[in-house]
């Protein structure tokens, strides 16, 4: 980590290493042990938006790896747990921008936010998208060019658009089991 990037992190864990990101948004980044970020990150946290105020926090835990182009943006909270491995161009946003007044355009209208958890020792593959209010349990695949608008339970593999569970661990019978 750059010694320059240090004033964007509310906690920055050591061997934690950023490649040239495009936006950061300072005091809302929460960065554990041995995270890395891949070039042209953008993580965003929305402070405000119209007249209502956020307090949005990102939190990447102990070993997360994101590949190149992230784009993520957040107003309350967005989580991605420990071990968690994040491809390239993936989008995570804990913002959803409504459209329910036709004579204001949709980006001058309220958003409405919902947080977002990815759990420990997941893999979220390549242009996947995950809006707002989903939780992704642990030891979770998401395919490529996935669309998760929902909860993904624990030992799981997802996807599609929207994206839906294909497989999952089944402890008692200790197999993969079709959906």
């Amino acid at each position: 980590m750059r010694a320059c990037y240090k004033p964007f992190f509310k906690e920055l864990g050591t061997k934690s290493y950023f490649v040239s990101p495009l936006i950061l948004t300072p005091g809302c980044i929460v960065c554990k042990e041995r995270v890395y970020v891949a070039k042209h990150a953008r993580m965003e946290g929305i402070v405000q938006y119209n007249e209502r105020r956020f307090t949005p926090l990102i939190v990447l835990e102990e070993g997360v790896t994101i590949q190149q182009n992230l784009h993520l943006t957040c107003a309350e909270k967005i989580t991605i747990g420990r071990n968690t491995a994040v491809g390239a161009n993936v989008t995570i946003t804990d913002i959803h921008h409504p459209y329910e007044e036709i004579s204001i355009p949709i980006e001058h209208q309220d958003i409405r936010v919902s947080p977002v958890s990815i759990g420990e020792d997941c893999k979220i593959y390549n242009n996947t998208v995950i809006l707002p209010g989903v939780s992704v349990g642990k030891h979770v695949t998401i395919g490529a060019n996935s669309v998760v608008t929902a909860d993904i339970p624990d030992y799981s593999v997802a996807v599609g658009a929207p994206a839906r569970v294909v497989k999952q661990y089944d402890f008692d019978t200790r197999r993969w089991e079709k959906r």
